[in-house]
């Protein structure tokens, strides 16, 4: 056993880990991180979206080094049938500021950044290491963890399990039940590396610009998800994801929705003549508010994606991770600077704060989104889709047709898919759930 003893150990290396690790031994504790991969972010090589607010809160000078790709200046938001799309852009010279609001980034680089931060901060992070079980005391009190190590068991007098989704350790220890296929996406992605000035010619931006693509539609043959293209640099992350619960049921494989997404006539375009060198799996929590698990106990707290901190509605992950882990620490370094016991009654004071932010707000606010969108995912994925492209080819198509004519056939498509009940109905749960 290792005898040196910290002030709290942290599981995972991710953006909740770092966050949480950071701001521990920012405060002045003595922290252990523990990541079984090869360094922070080894296993992360797809690229996503950073919310600068977030992290300016833990490192208020991150863009002086930290390996950012572009920022964004635009979004796009595409539903998507067989052979075309319908859009809705947004693109604003306001988001060229000299402090941006939103960065691309690839997981692999910044993470490994970020832990550096939390090197300097004064943490001990060990890599390589993998954490076989959690050590509990005669009470059943968690006092520290058991890894792969030859002295592999380390005392603390709180962990913090930032592990990721489909992390073993918690659901193992039973703090919390094992993830309902329903409750998370399987999401497939790609690199695609390109020159810089065609990214740019492509995309329509220059210098450091960026924007993002979100695309829904029959690119997920009538299952619960959506996909996305980023623009970085000199790559284009490129990806899909689905419920795992709908993979299960309709037999669909992730790669063969990526490569169907791949060839779309919207997409193909965007990446022609391009090199895939890095490819990845990796799986996402959409259960929302209704499937956070137990946050806190005798001895322990769970962040992030282990938590099911994602806001599946606004495509938002990283910015709940750091500051669920964050939080976490802010609560435990208040539980310590009292000289109390983390005790489960002490550690509440985590989900009170959590509860305070606009993390639990906002899952909050969409509670009854992602059972919506699993229930009636054939209509908000396939069949709605396939009219409005129908819809909008019928408006835009001139032949000579009388446009009362043309404008009664859309209507009497959207009726003869759904029926009057069934489009009211439709929108009125559509409704009620965003709200």
């Amino acid at each position: 056993m290792i005898d040196e003893r910290f002030d709290a150990i942290v599981v995972g290396a991710g953006m909740a880990g770092n966050a949480a690790a950071l701001t521990l031994a920012q405060r002045g504790l003595k922290v252990l991180q523990l990541e079984r991969g090869e360094y922070s972010g080894s296993k992360n090589v797809q690229g996503a979206i950073l919310y600068a607010d977030m992290l300016e809160t833990l490192i208020p000078d991150f863009r002086e080094d930290a390996p950012l790709e572009r920022h964004l200046v635009e979004q796009r938001f595409w539903m998507m049938d067989d052979r075309s799309h319908v859009g809705l852009h947004y693109k604003s010279d306001e988001f060229n500021e000299e402090r941006a609001n939103r960065y691309t980034i690839i997981r692999a680089q910044f993470d490994k950044w970020f832990s550096s931060k939390v090197r300097e901060a004064g943490a001990v992070v060990l890599c390589e290491t993998t954490v076989t079980e959690l050590a509990r005391d005669a009470y059943g009190k968690v006092i520290g963890v058991r890894t792969d190590r030859r002295d592999g068991e380390i005392h603390a007098d709180v962990v913090v399990l930032a592990e990721g989704v489909n992390g073993l350790l918690g659901t193992r220890a039973g703090l919390r039940p094992p993830p309902r296929p329903d409750n998370v996406a399987l999401a497939v992605k790609e690199m695609h590396f390109l020159p810089r000035e065609t990214i740019e010619a492509r995309f329509n931006l220059k210098g450091d610009e960026g924007t993002v693509i979100e695309a829904a539609g029959t690119i997920s043959r009538g299952m619960t998800g959506m996909g996305f293209i980023y623009a970085n640099k000199e790559c284009i992350s490129l990806g899909i994801g689905c419920l795992v619960a709908d993979f299960q049921a309709t037999g669909e494989t992730p790669y063969g929705l990526l490569e169907r997404f791949k060839q779309h006539p919207s997409v193909a375009p965007l990446i022609e003549g391009s090199e895939v060198k890095e490819y990845a799996a990796h799986l996402i929590p959409e259960g929302g508010y209704k499937a956070i698990p137990q946050l806190y106990g005798d001895g322990w707290v769970v962040v992030g994606d282990a938590a099911q901190l994602n806001n599946a509605i606004h495509r938002e992950g990283s910015n709940l991770a750091m500051t669920s882990g964050r939080i976490a620490a802010e609560a435990i370094f208040q539980v310590k600077s009292r000289r109390e016991p983390m005790t489960a009654k002490n550690l509440a004071l985590y989900k009170t704060m959590l509860d305070d932010s606009f993390v639990i707000k906002d899952l909050k606010k969409y509670k009854d989104m992602p059972a919506l969108m699993h229930i009636q995912s054939q209509n908000f994925f396939l069949t709605y889709p396939q009219l409005v492209s129908k819809a909008m080819q019928n408006f835009l198509r001139v032949d000579g047709t009388p446009k009362k004519e043309k404008e009664a056939s859309t209507l009497r498509s959207f009726v003869a898919a759904r029926s009057w009940l069934g489009l009211f109905g439709d929108a009125f749960r559509f409704a009620r759930a965003w709200r």
